[in-house]
């Protein structure tokens, strides 16, 4: 805990000499803001023998702010700090087992057990008009969190379900990710329009995150309010320009001479709506372009409802069924699995071994709040794979140059990957404090027993917040 502080200490006096250069452009009313987040990570992955499929890690990141708002206009000027430490050093084992968890990704980006590093994580500024306004510079972008829902209940399943699907900021990982660019939204009464344009940084699992990714990407987005319901349509155009070696279902040797890029567009949309208390959420979208020297087609469809009874301790009951496409032949020069681009992945994986690519996921998920301050919650999965000739697919999208960002494991000719269960509880002492405790089992299928010697795999963790 000293050495955190110490760090506050740190990043706070060098906020401070940067201010003190740009005083000329500022007032004395900036705001300093921060927040750190410890984590210790329990894994046990699908039992590999000869390497260290169980393991535990502890990781934080710390974030201070300073930002200032002035008439017509504002900035925000922030420094990350992620340290990880404990990382397991033999938790990667040969194809098709691979990187066995999350921890063992953070060791392969990082090449130590112990690392820790400092960076820009945010600086843009904001031109600001009454139904307009402007940004440019480093931020972060979240697709599906633009205008939110004045209900609400729509509000947090617009949230909890709807962002960060193909585009966010992969919260749930140490290092997390923004992008370099600009964003234009314009605002009416009842319609938000969105456009943007960015390269993502380097980040997500590398702790010295900062550099731009040789990737570009395009996103509009038209979004309509209701009373009761939410709307929104968008487009996403993606182009992959890094030299490495795409994950998909082809021979290793095809895919060693497919250097071209990857030039996708998306096009989707979602319909929110409350019904006195149920809500139903419907959200997809169609995928064209090329995946390096195939053609690119695929689409990706989720139904979801749910009942919010109308209760002190407000009990919520959800189900869905979600079913990304798969490329059922890897030699017939299509590429037909839907590609998640750069989302973040545990939001809808809660225990992410898996991801939303050649997925089918049928589920429900319930929550209740015993107190004002605490939230329970219990989700069950049913996992498999959309096409049993494709692969196994996880990961949250590109952190770096060197390497694709998702991995693929072959499904052995079955579909059935997994059944999983997990619980959580939140404990919010105070608006400035949370703390998170978890646990997700996952029972593997076919699919998993044709790969692991074990089809048993566990994550526990528990997480505190503190804002300052």
């Amino acid at each position: 805990m000293i050495f955190v502080i110490r760090w506050i200490d740190v990043l706070k006096s060098f906020l401070t000499v940067v201010l003190l250069v740009a005083s000329p452009l500022i007032a004395a009313d900036v705001q300093f803001t921060g927040s750190i987040r410890a984590r210790a990570e329990n894994w046990r992955f699908f039992e590999t023998p000869n390497r260290d499929d169980q393991y535990r890690f502890f990781a934080y990141l710390l974030r201070v702010s300073a930002a200032q708002q002035r008439k017509g206009w504002a900035w925000q000027f922030e420094v990350a700090q992620p340290t990880l430490v404990g990382l397991p050093s033999n938790a990667i084992a040969p194809a098709p087992q691979g990187q066995l968890g999350i921890g063992a990704s953070y060791f392969a980006a990082n090449g130590d057990s112990d690392v820790a590093g400092i960076f820009f994580r945010q600086a843009f500024v904001d031109l600001k008009r009454p139904s307009d306004s402007f940004r440019f510079g480093r931020f972060e972008f979240i697709e599906g969190s633009e205008a939110l829902p004045k209900n609400p209940m729509l509000a947090a399943i617009r949230q909890q379900r709807v962002a960060h699907r193909l585009i966010g900021n992969f919260a749930f990982s140490h290092v997390q990710r923004t992008a370099d660019g600009v964003q234009y939204t314009h605002t009416s009464p009842t319609t938000t329009w969105m456009a943007a344009a960015f390269r993502p940084t380097v980040g997500s699992l590398r702790v010295h995150g900062g550099d731009n990714l040789d990737i570009g990407v395009a996103y509009g987005s038209m979004t309509r309010a209701m009373p009761n319901a939410d709307a929104r349509l968008f487009v996403i155009l993606y182009r992959d320009h890094r030299d490495v070696l795409k994950t998909d279902n082809r021979p290793a040797a095809v895919r060693r001479a497919d250097t071209d890029d990857i030039a996708i567009s998306t096009v989707g949309g979602h319909w929110l709506a409350a019904h006195g208390n149920s809500e139903v959420l419907v959200w997809g979208a169609l995928q064209g372009g090329r995946w390096g020297s195939d053609d690119h087609k695929a689409a990706e469809l989720d139904l979801e409802g749910g009942y919010h009874w109308p209760t002190p301790k407000k009990p919520v009951l959800r189900a869905g069924l979600f079913v990304s496409s798969g490329d059922d032949d890897p030699n017939d020069g299509d590429h037909e699995t839907f590609f998640q681009m750069l989302p973040t992945p545990r939001i809808y994986a809660r225990f992410p071994f898996y991801n939303a690519m050649n997925s089918t996921d049928s589920f429900v998920q319930f929550s209740i709040k015993p107190t004002a301050k605490v939230t329970l919650g219990a989700e069950a999965h049913t996992l498999r794979l959309s096409e049993k000739n494709d692969l196994w697919y996880s990961g949250g999208g590109a952190f770096e140059d060197n390497s694709f960002g998702f991995a693929g494991r072959p499904s052995g000719g079955s579909d059935e990957l997994a059944r999983t269960i997990d619980l959580s509880a939140d404990y919010a002492p105070n608006p400035k404090t949370t703390m998170i405790l978890y646990a997700g089992i996952a029972r593997g299928g076919d699919v998993v027993r044709s790969i692991f010697a074990g089809r048993s795999g566990r994550l526990i963790y528990f997480e505190v917040t503190r804002k300052f």
